[in-house]
C-alpha cells in the first residue's frame, strides 16, 4: 500500500512537470521555515512552515520529512484545500506528531532522538515543488555532578595520585566537566596533574560524562578546596553550570615546625586559668611530651591532651620552665621538635593593716593607720573611706577626730602593670564621746488626742540609749554612724502644752532636745495673713483690669459718636450759612466739647405738642 502511494505521487509529479514544460511556463514554489527550533526534552516543539506559489493553485500538498541515515521518511502531510492533516504510521514520531492548518508540525513530548533535521516539502501542481529545512535542537539539563573514589589519606610523593572521580548524567547536548581548585579551573597544562575523561551516549540519547583527577600532591594543598563543575547550554544561548560537593585532600606529611606558647591576652596573675599550647604542623598530628621544671626540683611530667596543657587557678608555684616535645618520628633530623617557655605568674600578697582590729579613739584625739604588702611588680597603696580616697600612701593620719571620722577604712593595693591584680584590707575606727543629738523636727496633729510620731537622731560611742519624756512606743534604727529613735505617743493636753523631750545617754555623758507638738489649725492661722495678702493682691489685679476695660469701652464710644457726627447723623454740630439755602447742605466745623454742647442746646428743635 505504501509503495503504491509513492508510485502515484511520482506519476502526478511527472505529469505536472510534463504539462508545465509543454505549456512553456516558468513556475516557482517558495517555502519559508524557521532554520533552527530549540526546545527542552519533554516539552512541545512547533516547526512553522508557509509557502507561496507564483501560479495560484488549490491542489498543493504539504509534507513533513525527517532524515534517517541518508534517507528521508515522511511523518505527516496535509493539503491546501483545508482537509484534515494526517500523521504517517510506523515512524519514530508516530503518536507524538501532528500537522496544523497553518502547515506547522507539532511534536509532543519531544524526545532526545528528535534532535535532527526536518524538511517541509510543498507540491503545488504545475508550479512545481519547493521545500525548506529546520534543525530541531533538543536540550536536557544534566544532573548535579557526583564525586566518588575520594582517598582517605594521601601521602606527599613525586608521583601523580588519583584524587577523585566525577560523573554527571542526563545531559544533552554533550556537557563538559571541569575540575576546580579554590575556585580556579585546573588545566592539564600543569605538569603536576592530568585528567582522564570519558563520554558515553546512553540508549536514550542522553550523555553521561565522567572525569578522573590525577594530581601530584603538595603540602600547600592541605587547605585547598576541590570540586568539579558540569557546564552545559540551554535554549536561546543560555549557559549554565552545576557544582559538585567540595572536598579537601587528607594529606600526610611530617612535621617541619613546632610552636609553643601561652594562650593569654595579657600578663598572667594568680587565680587565672592558663592554657599552654604546643602544636606541630605535621599531619596526622603527633603526640606531645610535656614536662615542668622548677628550679631546684626534679622535672614533672604534665598531661596535655592534643598538645594543650590547662592550669586552672594558677599560683606562683606554677611559674617556671615548661618544655614540649613533638613525637614525630617521620620528621627530618634537622627539624627542632622540642620547644621551651618560661611562665611568669604575677602575685600580690594579702594587705596587712596596723592596728589590725577595730580601733577606738576619743573625740579630739589623733589616729594613725598604716598598711603594707608585697607583689611581683611595683605596686601602689591608697586609703579609702567608702568611695572617697583619703590618702595616696600606706599611712593615714586622722587629726582631732570627730564623730564624722568614724567608720570603715580600706587600704587598697594595686599592681598597675597587671590589670585586675588588686587586694585590700579593712579596719573600723570608732570615735568615743558623749552623744550629740541633731536638731529634731517638731510634731503636728489635727486635734488633741491624735497620735504623733517624733524622731531623734544622735551620734556617740558607745551607742547611746534613748529616753523619751513622756514615754511612748519606741523603735531604734541605724543610719550610717547615727542611731535614730522614733517614738509614737498620744498628743494629750500636757504634750501640746509642754512638748516632748528626747534624751540620749552613754558612759561618756548625755544630750537632750525639746520637741514641740502643735495642732495644724494653729499653723493655718499663722499662715492666714499671707493668704489675705495674696487675696488683696488678687483684688488689686481685678481693679486694674476693670479700669482698663472701662477706658477701652469709653474710647470705642467716642469713636462711634465722632463717626456719626461726621456723617450728619447727630443734630449737634449743624449750622446754616448766611446767603445760602438750606438745600445747599450744612457746613460742619470741629469745635471744643463745650462749644459742641452749647451748639447742641441752641440747635435743639422745639418740642412738638401732641
Amino acid at each position: 500500500m505504501k509503495g503504491t502511494a509513492k508510485f502515484v505521487r511520482a506519476q502526478l509529479l511527472y505529469s505536472w512537470l510534463l504539462f508545465c514544460s509543454l505549456q512553456g511556463c516558468w513556475c516557482t514554489v517558495t517555502v519559508t521555515v524557521t532554520p533552527t527550533v530549540e526546545v527542552m526534552k519533554g516539552e512541545t516543539a512547533t516547526l512553522p512552515c508557509s509557502f507561496t506559489v507564483s501560479t495560484p493553485t488549490s491542489n498543493s500538498i504539504v509534507e513533513w520529512f525527517i532524515e534517517e541515515i541518508g534517507t528521508r521518511t515522511r511523518v505527516a502531510f496535509t493539503t491546501q484545500s483545508g482537509g484534515e492533516g494526517a500523521a504517517d504510521d510506523g515512524t519514530k514520531l508516530s503518536g507524538r506528531v501532528s500537522i496544523g492548518k497553518d502547515f506547522s508540525l507539532s511534536i509532543s513530548p519531544v524526545q532526545v532522538e528528535d534532535d535532527r533535521r526536518f524538511h517541509c516539502q510543498v507540491t503545488a501542481g504545475a508550479a512545481g515543488v519547493g521545500e525548506g529545512a529546520t534543525q530541531l535542537k533538543v536540550y536536557s539539563e544534566p544532573e548535579k555532578p557526583e564525586l566518588t573514589g575520594l582517598p582517605e589519606a594521601v601521602a606527599i610523593t613525586d608521583k601523580e595520585t588519583e584524587m577523585g572521580h566525577c560523573v554527571t548524567k542526563g545531559g544533552h547536548p554533550e556537557p563538559r566537566l571541569v575540575w576546580y581548585k579554590d575556585s580556579n579551573p585546573l588545566s592539564e597544562a600543569e605538569n603536576q596533574m592530568y585528567l582522564h575523561a570519558s563520554v558515553v551516549r546512553e540508549v536514550t540519547g542522553l550523555y553521561t560524562v565522567s572525569s578522573t583527577l590525577n594530581l601530584r600532591p603538595r603540602k600547600e594543598d592541605k587547605k585547598a578546596v576541590f570540586y568539579c563543575r558540569v557546564e552545559y547550554s540551554l535554549p536561546e544561548g543560555v549557559a549554565k553550570h552545576k557544582d559538585s560537593d567540595t572536598f579537601s585532600l587528607p594529606l600526610l606529611y611530617p612535621t617541619e615546625h613546632v610552636t609553643f606558647a601561652v594562650v593569654s591576652s595579657g600578663p598572667v596573675k594568680e587565680g587565672d586559668s592558663v592554657e599552654i599550647r604546643c602544636e606541630a604542623d605535621g599531619n596526622p598530628k603527633p603526640d606531645y611530651d610535656f614536662t615542668f621544671k622548677k628550679e631546684g626540683a626534679a622535672d614533672v611530667k604534665k598531661e596535655a591532651p592534643q598538645g594543650v596543657l590547662t592550669l586552672p587557678s594558677v599560683t606562683r608555684d606554677d611559674a617556671g620552665l615548661y618544655r614540649c616535645e613533638a613525637l614525630d618520628f617521620d620528621s627530618s633530623p634537622d627539624v627542632e621538635l622540642t620547644k621551651e617557655l618560661t611562665l611568669l605568674v604575677h602575685y600580690l600578697d594579702p594587705v596587712m593593716v596596723s592596728p589590725s582590729g577595730p580601733l577606738t579613739a576619743s573625740l579630739g584625739e589623733s589616729v594613725e593607720l598604716t598598711c603594707a604588702t608585697q607583689a611581683s611588680e611595683q605596686l601602689t597603696l591608697q586609703w579609702k573611706k567608702g568611695s572617697s580616697v583619703v590618702s595616696e600612701a600606706g599611712a593615714l593620719e586622722l587629726k582631732a577626730v570627730s564623730f564624722a571620722d568614724a567608720g570603715e577604712y580600706s587600704c587598697v593595693a594595686t599592681v598597675p602593670s597587671v590589670p585586675g591584680l588588686q587586694a585590700q584590707a579593712n579596719v573600723t575606727v570608732n570615735v568615743a564621746g558623749k552623744p550629740e543629738i541633731d536638731a529634731p523636727s517638731n510634731g503636728e496633729v489635727q486635734k488633741e488626742g491624735d497620735t504623733v510620731t517624733l524622731s531623734c537622731s544622735a551620734q556617740g560611742y558607745p551607742s547611746p540609749k534613748f529616753t523619751w519624756t513622756p514615754p511612748g512606743e519606741e523603735s531604734v534604727t541605724v543610719q550610717g554612724n547615727k542611731l535614730v529613735s522614733t517614738v509614737s505617743l498620744e498628743a494629750t493636753a500636757s504634750v501640746l502644752k509642754n512638748g516632748v523631750t528626747c534624751n540620749a545617754t552613754n558612759e561618756h555623758g548625755s544630750d537632750s532636745k525639746h520637741l514641740q507638738v502643735v495642732i495644724s489649725e494653729e499653723i493655718s492661722k499663722e499662715v492666714a495673713p499671707n493668704d489675705r495678702t495674696d487675696k488683696q493682691e488678687g483684688d488689686s489685679s481685678s481693679v486694674v483690669i476693670a479700669v482698663v476695660v472701662s477706658l477701652l469701652l469709653l474710647l470705642l464710644l467716642a469713636v462711634l459718636l465722632y463717626v456719626l457726627w461726621r456723617m450728619g447723623k447727630l443734630p449737634c454740630g449743624k449750622k446754616e450759612k448766611k446767603g445760602e439755602e438750606a438745600t445747599n447742605g450744612a457746613a460742619v466745623e470741629m469745635k471744643s466739647d463745650k462749644a459742641n454742647e452749647e451748639a447742641g442746646l441752641l440747635n435743639k428743635p422745639p418740642t412738638t405738642e401732641q
